[in-house]
């Protein structure tokens, strides 16, 4: 009788291992931070000028699948970018909640790749002007949320994570400021570390 509840035993223990393998294959979960490289697409006579350097910071989520895997993020960002016209030099920055959603398609055991919306609200932006002598503190009337899309390729070593992205503007980030006529919409190349806790 104890021979069949130690057999008894193992086999649950066995079995409960084999569960949370499958379970741990299927969900995963962990954070996710990174730096961007970020500029503003602009129109109407103005120009582009030097990227900024801006960073990330979130929590990310996999459920995998045979062939692809979906990954929703929440990321807290920070970046922005520079333009011009003929009289003056632009600045402007975002602080903004990323939610992305993306699909990924496994390559194989290491390499996927991942395309998919992301849905931005803007916490708050900051438009400054110079002239060369004069810089002025503008208050950018906000769009709160918008809408773009990411695409790119991901590396997952073990637990370890890293991926590189491109992020385009499906919509405006700045609303018509009277004295910027032009289209701001905020672009990034993405650089990501992630690690699975479990």
């Amino acid at each position: 009788m104890l021979a069949k509840i130690k057999k008894g035993s193992i086999l649950l223990v066995f079995l409960a291992f084999i569960s949370l393998q499958a379970h741990a294959q299927l969900f995963t979960l962990g954070p996710k931070f990174g730096v961007s490289q970020g500029d503003v697409r602009v129109t109407n006579g103005f120009k582009g000028e030097d990227s900024k350097i801006g960073y990330h910071v979130g929590a990310f989520a996999r459920i995998n699948l045979p062939i692809i895997y979906l990954q929703p993020e929440l990321l807290y960002t920070n970046t922005g970018g520079s333009f011009s016209n003929n009289t003056f030099d632009y600045d402007v920055k975002f602080n903004r909640l990323d939610v992305p959603m993306l699909i990924g398609l496994k390559l194989g055991p290491l390499f996927s790749l991942q395309v998919g919306p992301v849905a931005t609200y803007l916490l708050n932006g900051e438009l400054s002007s110079t002239d060369g002598n004069t810089r002025s503190n503008l208050v950018p009337p906000k769009e709160d949320f918008t809408f773009g899309y990411q695409a790119g390729l991901a590396l997952d070593i073990g637990n370890f994570l890293l991926g590189l992205k491109y992020e385009g503007a499906l919509s405006n980030s700045i609303n018509g400021h009277p004295s910027v006529a032009t289209d701001q919409r905020q672009n990034q190349l993405i650089l990501s570390m992630g690690f699975e806790l479990f």
